[in-house]
């Protein structure tokens, strides 16, 4: 889902702050080419583990449940101790790509070709909003801050309320569920999945500038990564939806 982890306050906890600058003491500090160079490696191996999935249906089906609650339980390690990002990040996109995978290759199964325009349509986003970020159109300001973190909140009840209701066999479920109304649903959902890049763009600067400790390149690069798969599986299913 949303991207809870990049947070001024993590930021905060790992340094001193003296005179508005943060100094990091025996480490050496957090770079924004050192964050972009570990979200390369993490969405490596990612790629490769999704692949393997893809190429090996029968073990990924077996393997994905008890990588999603693995990979769920990594995340949460990694909210309380930001400082073993380095040994968690890699395994969690490991973990990831096995998820990935196999719905990949379920979605693309029932609409060929689906896969590869999500990925382009996921990847455009990224850029896009990198260029917009960069340019200075779009800043993560306290009013913007707010605004996305209401919405990222009543989305997670969304989901909780869609869950509950699955159970039920309920046709008014947003995940079953291909009317209009869920694909604008769906498509506000991508709306404010892709805007999340906005803060962690935001706060990945406000770390280096702020002299960081160097584990939080491994933090941020994996907070990146969750964004990144929340939009690419809303995207997915949203393609599917039009299909």
């Amino acid at each position: 889902m949303a991207n809870p982890l990049l947070k001024e306050d993590v930021f905060k906890k790992t340094s001193d702050i003296q005179g508005g600058v943060v100094y990091s003491e025996r480490q050496t500090a957090m770079t924004i080419s050192g964050t972009i160079n570990k979200s390369i490696i993490l969405l490596l191996l990612l790629g490769a583990s999704a692949a393997y999935a893809w190429s090996h249906p029968a073990i990924a089906q077996t393997l994905m449940f008890p990588a999603l609650i693995i990979g769920f339980i990594l995340a949460m390690v990694n909210i309380f101790k930001p400082n073993i990002s380095g040994i968690i990040a890699p395994i969690y996109a490991l973990c990831e790509g096995i998820v990935l995978g196999a719905i990949s290759l379920y979605f693309n199964n029932s609409y060929p070709g689906i896969v590869v325009n999500a990925v382009f349509l996921t990847i455009g986003v990224l850029f896009c909003m990198l260029a917009a970020y960069r340019a200075g159109l779009l800043r993560a300001t306290p009013k913007f801050r707010k605004i996305l973190l209401l919405s990222m909140m009543g989305i997670f009840v969304f989901y909780l309320i869609n869950i509950v209701m699955s159970f039920f066999g309920s046709p008014l479920g947003y995940f079953g569920s291909n009317s209009q109304g869920a694909v604008l649903i769906n498509l506000v959902i991508v709306v404010i999945a892709a805007l999340n890049f906005i803060i962690d763009f935001d706060m990945i600067e406000q770390g280096a500038y702020r002299g960081a400790p160097k584990y939080m390149e491994w933090y941020c690069a994996f907070a990146l990564l969750i964004t990144l798969v929340w939009l690419y599986l809303e995207i997915l299913r949203m393609l599917a939806r039009r299909r």
